[in-house]
């Protein structure tokens, strides 16, 4: 477990590029063979919207990747956090960290953007995609990668996670999200089972359904557990699951980068059930 963790804090940058492009290359291929739905759109348009959000959220965390390593040296440095508090062994303890990560860095956050009118409005352009796959998976404006690199550097002093420990997690998170967000089927009893340790396919899929409660469930990254414990969690059939938000159903509103990074900045519109101030 050493040797991963001392990998993983002296990854090349040409090893996690390759990481995250050789994911979305994956399940993308994937994504043709074993179509979850059948959606009409023009998959490569769609693809080139994403991996432009995908290359803004690698501009924007690579300018802020000195507040995480900054927070980690300050747990190293001062034996401050969860890590290490308790004596368990190693691979526990990676765990332990990993799921704070998750839980502040991830579930936290992400359950704020959806009740934070201000956070929201950025958040909205990942619910905008109305056509669900691989790609969605970092289609994140590049301002809400802002204040989630603020939570992970929040979740990195609690859990006092050294920093190949915070590289690790965050290339799971990479490669679990392209997985989670793919349009691939799997058999219901793999799905099922797979929901009840990580964020499977089926189970993200509701929560990119356009209207509530729906869009309101199933915040988890990586741990399903999170959703499961704190009530969160949420079923409905895949194939009734229609993708978008019932704000911007309009394609020029979720299909043109330009208006896509004006949104957060643009009058709020409020939805059933939503902030209404």
């Amino acid at each position: 477990m050493q040797q991963i963790i001392d990998y993983f804090e002296h990854i090349p940058s040409w090893q996690r590029a390759l990481l995250l492009a050789g994911g979305i290359s994956f399940f993308w291929i994937l994504e043709s063979f074993f179509p979850l739905k059948k959606m009409l759109y023009n998959k490569w348009k769609h693809g080139g919207i994403n991996i432009f959000f995908t290359l803004t959220t690698v501009v924007v965390n690579f300018a802020l990747a000195f507040a995480m390593s900054s927070s980690s040296a300050f747990t190293s440095k001062n034996n401050f956090g969860i890590f290490h508090w308790i004596q368990v062994p190693l691979w526990l303890n990676v765990l332990f960290a990993c799921m704070v990560l998750d839980l502040i860095g991830a579930y936290l956050v992400h359950f704020l953007e959806h009740k934070v009118k201000w956070m929201w409005r950025f958040h909205l352009v990942h619910h905008t995609d109305a056509s669900i796959d691989t790609t969605s998976a970092n289609r994140h404006h590049p301002g809400e990668s802002i204040f989630r690199a603020a939570f992970t550097s929040l979740a990195i002093l609690i859990a006092g996670a050294p920093f190949g420990v915070v590289m690790l997690y965050q290339s799971l998170s990479a490669i679990l999200s392209q997985f989670n967000h793919a349009n691939i089927r799997l058999p219901d009893w793999l799905d099922n089972s797979i929901s009840w340790l990580i964020v499977s396919p089926n189970m993200h899929k509701v929560h990119h359904h356009y209207q509530q409660p729906y869009t309101d469930t199933n915040y988890g990254n990586i741990f399903s557990i999170w959703d499961r414990v704190l009530q969160t969690f949420a079923k409905k059939n895949p194939q009734e699951i229609f993708y978008g938000i019932d704000t911007h159903l309009q394609e020029k509103e979720h299909n043109q980068i330009g208006n896509l990074l004006e949104i957060p900045f643009q009058p709020y519109r409020a939805s059933p059930g939503k902030l209404s101030k």
